[in-house]
């Protein structure tokens, strides 16, 4: 299968032809597509113990210096596993941008694997992301451009948010939308900056025997406001679950604020068509409207 994004065709071929020209050792391996490829980057198994990851276009390439740097670091702090890199590979072959070879971790994501205790699961979570939050911000990439203004203020968002609001009109609770967001707005981070993983989707994480198994994809993660990574409270958890994921965080009710905030933002823009989308993202954002404006 090929991918043409960003004017490159990003498919298995391509792949091989880099490994044989930057890691001949591993370019024996087979080589298949790894389904859903993601947007970001596609990604490919290298036999049975790596993986490669392409960024599909040229805005994510940033991703794969920071990743490569950061992740060793991070590693040695964190309680689960997260993604090893192996090689970083360089523009060549047509690809114009530089790549990276991982470890391979085993598991399925959560977005289709059953769990067998999601209180257990999102307990879990939360301590993955205490520890983050606690990993020293020194020298980590500061939020902006680099992570698409995650850990940054939602003033970034705030006209897009309200277009998507006028654009869904009577098909949502206008008036709930708004008075959430101004309430997400009111607040900001004023303490020292803490690492925030940027992209806590439950297609980041892995889930084995039924536990939560490892982390993935920290191309959007930097050091800042760490309420981005609340979104998950409203995409994934519920109740029991949700309860007990905001327990295990010692974050305040501002920053939640803004973490709600968060995910009303990216399910009304999902929803009012302003990115693109499919039919499954549609109705994960209709579900995710539902909960930010009915649930706390």
């Amino acid at each position: 299968m090929s991918v043409h994004r960003g004017g490159v065709d990003i498919d298995a071929a391509l792949v091989r032809r880099l490994l044989a020209a930057q890691f001949p050792a591993w370019a024996g391996l087979p080589v298949e597509p790894v389904e859903p490829g993601g947007w970001d980057n596609r990604t490919f198994r290298l036999g049975a113990e790596m993986l490669v990851r392409l960024p599909s276009a040229e805005p994510y390439a940033t991703q794969v210096r920071k990743e490569q740097q950061w992740l060793p670091r991070l590693a040695t702090h964190l309680p689960l596993p997260i993604p090893v890199p192996l090689g970083q590979g360089t523009p060549g072959d047509g690809f114009p941008w530089p790549w990276s070879v991982y470890r391979w971790l085993d598991g399925e994501d959560a977005a289709a694997a059953p769990v067998a205790d999601p209180v257990t699961f999102a307990a879990d979570l939360a301590g993955f992301l205490t520890a983050l939050q606690d990993v020293d911000p020194t020298g980590g990439p500061p939020a902006g451009p680099q992570s698409w203004l995650r850990g940054g203020p939602l003033t970034g968002y705030d006209a897009q948010t309200r277009e998507a609001i006028e654009v869904l009109g009577d098909a949502i609770d206008g008036a709930a939308a708004a008075a959430l967001w101004a309430d997400a707005l009111s607040t900001s981070w004023d303490r020292p900056p803490r690492w925030f993983h940027g992209d806590v989707a439950a297609g980041n994480l892995l889930v084995r025997d039924g536990r939560l198994a490892a982390v993935l994809d920290f191309g959007t993660c930097g050091v800042g406001d760490p309420a981005c990574d609340l979104v998950i409270a409203w995409t994934l958890f519920g109740g029991e679950s949700r309860a007990a994921f905001r327990a295990g965080l010692a974050l305040d009710d501002d920053t939640w604020a803004r973490g709600r905030g968060w995910a009303l933002w990216k399910a009304l823009i999902v929803r009012a068509g302003l990115v693109g989308t499919n039919a499954v993202e549609q109705r994960g954002a209709a579900a995710t409207l539902a909960a930010v404006l009915t649930e706390g």
